[in-house]
C-alpha cells in the first residue's frame, strides 16, 4: 500500500487491508483468515492512477449476521454519509465529526478516536486530519480544492483501541464487532464530489 506503519515496524505487507469482526482496521491478509457465517469484513483498498492516490474501504457481512452486526454496519456507513453532508465550503473539519459523531452515538455506537481521516493526493497521508468527532464550527476552514478521506471506525463496545505486535492490526480493546466505511471526496465551488464512489451490486 505504500506506507509505514510505527516507528520500526516494516511497510504493510499486503496489497489490501481485510479486518474481520474485532478489527478495527488495517488487519494483514492471511491464508489462515477462513470466513465463517455471520462474520463481518471491511476490505480497505488504496488505488494509484497517475501519480494520485484513492483510498476506500467497505464493510461487508457474511451470510447471515446478528442483530447488532447488521445494525452495526447499517449504522457505520449511515454514519460516513452523514459526514460527507456536512461538507461544505466555508465551513470547518468539527463540523464533519460532529455530524457522524451525534449520529453514531444516537445509535447506541462508539467512534474511534485513534484514527481519522486525512488528505490525499500524490501523498498518500497528508493534511488535514479528519477527526469523525469533534464540535461543529470548530478546526481549519473547508475551501475548495481540499481533497480528503472520510472513514469512520464505529464499535458496539468502547472507542478504545489496541495495536497489535505487527504494529498494523489495531482491534477493539473489549473485542467487540467494529465496522468502517470509506469514501475520498474533493471540496468544490458548490460541495462536494466524492471521487471513490461506486454502486455495488447485490451478489444473490
Amino acid at each position: 500500500m505504500g506506507y509505514a506503519g510505527a516507528p520500526g515496524a516494516i511497510d504493510f505487507p499486503k496489497s489490501i487491508c481485510t479486518s474481520i469482526n474485532e478489527v478495527v482496521c488495517h488487519g494483514i491478509p492471511h491464508k489462515k483468515d477462513i470466513l465463517k457465517e455471520g462474520d463481518i469484513i471491511n476490505i480497505d483498498v488504496t488505488p494509484l492512477l497517475n501519480g494520485y492516490h484513492g483510498d476506500s474501504s467497505r464493510t461487508f457481512m457474511v451470510g447471515e449476521v446478528s442483530a447488532i452486526a447488521r445494525k452495526l454496519v447499517e449504522v457505520t456507513e449511515k454514519a460516513m454519509w452523514a459526514g460527507i453532508k456536512a461538507v461544505k465550503p466555508g465551513g470547518r473539519i468539527g463540523d464533519i465529526g460532529a455530524a457522524i459523531q451525534t449520529y453514531a452515538e444516537g445509535q447506541g455506537f462508539s467512534v474511534v478516536r485513534d484514527f481519522v481521516g486525512h488528505g490525499v493526493h500524490r501523498i498518500f497521508h497528508a493534511e488535514p486530519q479528519v477527526p469523525h468527532y469533534g464540535v461543529k464550527g470548530k478546526g481549519k476552514k473547508i475551501r475548495p480544492g481540499m481533497v480528503f478521506t472520510i472513514e469512520p471506525m464505529l464499535n458496539v463496545g468502547t472507542y478504545e483501541v489496541e495495536l497489535l505486535d505487527d504494529q498494523w492490526t489495531a482491534i477493539t480493546q473489549d473485542r467487540s464487532l467494529s465496522a468502517q466505511f470509506e469514501h475520498t471526496l474533493a471540496v468544490t465551488k458548490s460541495g462536494v464530489e466524492v471521487l471513490t464512489y461506486l454502486p455495488v451490486a447485490v451478489v444473490a
